[in-house]
């Protein structure tokens, strides 16, 4: 099984992160996405992030109806 990890702040999570995630899983060999919310984005000033655990929520929302994609906390 091959898995890409799509990094973001997704502060918050849109609909061009979604279509991104799925031309991924249509036109390449992956069979699972897992989009990987960072607490903190170097480009981006902390005072404007939305807390990490609401913005990993508001992913497993978005993505909850599609088995090949998965929300990971892992850099929390």
């Amino acid at each position: 099984m091959k898995i890409g990890l799509y990094f973001g702040s997704f502060n918050p999570v849109h609909v061009a992160h979604l279509i991104i995630a799925n031309h991924l899983l249509n036109h390449s060999d992956l069979d699972k996405i897992w989009f990987v919310v960072s607490p903190q984005n170097p480009f981006k000033s902390g005072k404007n992030l939305l807390n990490e655990y609401h913005r990993l929520h508001l992913v497993q929302t978005a993505i909850e109806n599609d088995v090949r994609m998965k929300a990971s906390n892992i850099e929390f």
